[in-house]
């Protein structure tokens, strides 16, 4: 798919600082709408929720008017949140580290594979197999929601303000 560069960088920042501006949108306004959209923890799980609907508000506008244009982006969606998931758990759970600096430029990083990745595939994006990444964004925020009340007792839904989800390596 082909789409302006100025366009693309401009929706792509704004829709970072919308991200970053989430995270604090439940500390600031706790309430069931906002605690459905924006972290309400500090654990990795919560922390996808910065890129899901910011993330999906961006690639609606961008790909206005483009039949199947989106799969892409649900396609990316997953990949930059499960990404995040792996490298936020090897950063903070299996190494023990707790950087700010880590978590700004991974989420930095996340969000511009994000509006890069999609614009590599060309269309049409039709057939059974582009319905996939729709349904598992579908799943992915039923589990986001439902998660937000119900956390399991795991490791990624585990608040790092708290202490420390560490585990060493056994040698």
């Amino acid at each position: 798919m082909v789409y302006e560069k100025k366009s693309l960088i401009f929706v792509g920042l704004l829709t970072m600082l919308v991200g970053a501006g989430f995270h604090f949108l439940y500390d600031l306004f706790p309430n069931p709408i906002f605690a459905a959209i924006a972290p309400v923890s500090e654990s990795l799980w919560e922390h996808t929720k910065l890129f899901v609907l910011p993330y999906l508000l961006a690639a609606l506008w961008l790909t206005r008017g483009r039949p199947g244009a989106i799969r892409p982006w649900f396609l990316t969606l997953i990949i930059i949140c499960f990404l995040m998931l792996f490298l936020g758990y090897l950063y903070h759970v299996t190494f023990g580290q707790d950087g700010l600096w880590f978590d700004l430029l991974l989420y930095a990083g996340l969000m511009i594979l994000g509006f890069w990745l999609p614009t590599r595939f060309s269309g049409p994006f039709t057939g059974f197999l582009w319905n996939i990444p729709i349904i598992l964004v579908g799943v992915f925020i039923i589990m986001l929601l439902v998660f937000t009340w119900y956390p399991p007792n795991a490791t990624l839904f585990v608040d790092l303000s708290k202490g420390t989800a560490w585990y060493p390596i056994p040698y």
